[in-house]
């Protein structure tokens, strides 16, 4: 009896021991991963002088809001601003009304083809026509310089058409879909009158990693645009950060127009980024969702 209780008590103490130290593990991890978020934050008000002489560390130095003036007082912001969000919200929709019943269908056991186009929709994720050729088609389209380059380039994602599936075979039964057949509904109606209302959560999951992506996309953005116009908000990002570091190696520029790129780029981080931190929050528990299906079942 007292070796047992001794035993229990160097276990608990272990315990204890391993929680503390794996405590403090966690912490410097969250240290680590927000820090660079709060670095952008105290420098976006802080004098780019102390910025760019490494003096703002913890704290802001030498506060000004005069790049949060300068974003707000410039119209071309705002209507990149306003092409990021035409972007990502018609750009999500295409993604989900292919991506949506093209997954369900591979899903289906009674789709007697699914197996060869599972084959060959897997091949495109490992093997692709590459940059060049792709640019070529977009070309022959006519669809350079426009709106639909974009979006219709990324129009399905491999991973997440085979994250749907998943999710479809895994949770809406073919007894169902026999049933409803037999009561003499089509596959069409089965498919938004019974499967997506009970798949609410692989909707929102898509809808996120869709909406992220265009939300952050620049590249293609970058290949298939000229004119500016059109350009979303983070390729206009991109732009003020190419024009920083040009500056920062031409001694003969003026030193108010590194001061006004340096203000600017942490200022713009946070307008770029602000959206997607508020919203994150509330889909978490979808995005983890997303990830542990993916991850469990292939």
């Amino acid at each position: 009896m007292v070796g047992g209780a001794l035993m229990k008590r160097q276990a608990t103490q272990k315990d204890k021991i391993f929680d503390f130290v794996l405590n403090i593990i966690m912490v410097v991890i969250l240290i680590i991963t927000l820090y660079p978020l709060y670095f952008v934050v105290i420098a976006s008000i802080s004098n780019p002088d102390f910025t760019y002489a490494g003096k703002v560390i913890l704290l802001p130095k030498g506060i000004t809001f005069a790049g949060f003036e300068i974003i707000l007082a410039d119209g071309r912001i705002w209507e990149r601003y306003a092409n990021t969000i035409i972007y990502t919200i018609v750009g999500t929709a295409v993604n989900l009304i292919i991506t949506l019943p093209a997954s369900y269908a591979l899903s289906r056991k009674s789709f007697k083809a699914k197996k060869y186009i599972n084959l060959f929709i897997l091949f495109t994720m490992f093997f692709s026509g590459g940059l060049i050729p792709t640019y070529l088609l977009v070309k022959g389209l006519k669809l350079i310089d426009s709106m639909w380059a974009i979006i219709l380039v990324s129009a399905v994602s491999v991973w997440n058409l085979i994250i749907a599936r998943t999710y479809f075979s895994g949770n809406i039964p073919d007894e169902l879909e026999e049933s409803a057949l037999l009561d003499g509904c089509s596959h069409i109606k089965f498919f938004f009158l019974v499967a997506l209302p009970l798949s609410k959560v692989i909707v929102i999951v898509l809808a996120l990693f869709y909406g992220i992506n265009h939300w952050n996309g620049y590249f293609n953005a970058l290949i298939y645009l000229n004119t500016p116009q059109k350009f979303p908000l983070q390729l206009f990002l991109r732009e003020i950060l190419i024009q920083q570091q040009s500056m920062a190696m031409d001694p003969e520029l003026a030193r108010d127009m590194r001061y006004t790129a340096n203000l600017i780029k942490y200022t713009m981080i946070i307008v770029a980024t602000g959206p997607v931190l508020i919203i994150y929050p509330f889909l978490q528990k979808f995005f983890v969702k997303g990830v542990m299906i993916g991850a469990v079942k292939g």
